[in-house]
């Protein structure tokens, strides 16, 4: 695998870093370089929350990009913000109920993906877990690290929460499950 540069954005509580250091945790525990940097700063005041990571099989070089393999944006804000993250060779990934952003998608990705997360999250599983369907289309747009190590990672990040509700176990790999079938279904 070469180098994978993946942006993610959204506002402050959607869980965006959550999903970078779960992606992050778990290339790391397959034994990848990874690197992640989280750019936040006034979010609760309505900001935008943007993570960069990168994954690859050898040194990271340089530690922030300028343009994304895959670039997820989760409000309207982010996709504007995300804009100069795209070029040619990104996959861009939005949420198809964000409304008002039709002028705003880039013209020049290599390909453009609307996928149902919030609705999904609401009707068929939880809110909660809106951010782990974002990590199973992640995985699934760029195979950067398998279900395997998904779910591992998520026993790692949130394991105490699981032995306290055996059920939340089930719904967060239910809700990795339905983030990949959701990008495999806009493929």
């Amino acid at each position: 695998m070469s180098l994978i540069k993946i942006a993610l954005a959204g506002e402050g509580g959607q869980g965006v870093q959550a999903v970078a250091a779960i992606i992050t945790e778990a290339a790391h525990e397959d034994g990848r370089e990874v690197l992640y940097i989280p750019n936040f700063g006034v979010e609760q005041r309505g900001g935008v929350s943007i993570a960069f990571v990168q994954i690859a099989d050898e040194q990271i070089r340089a530690p922030k990009f300028q343009k994304g393999d895959i670039v997820i944006a989760l409000s309207d804000r982010a996709v504007i913000r995300t804009q100069q993250y795209v070029d040619e060779n990104t996959i861009f990934v939005y949420d198809s109920g964000i409304t008002g952003i039709e002028n705003y998608l880039p013209q020049k990705a290599k390909r453009v993906l609307n996928i149902p997360a919030v609705e999904v999250s609401r009707t068929e599983l939880h809110p909660r877990v809106f951010n782990v369907i974002i990590l199973g289309a992640v995985i699934k747009a760029t195979g950067v690290i398998n279900e395997n190590d998904a779910k591992n990672a998520l026993e790692l990040k949130l394991g105490h929460k699981f032995e306290q509700d055996p059920n939340l176990r089930a719904l967060n790999f239910q809700a990795l499950q339905r983030g990949m079938q959701l990008v495999e279904r806009a493929i």
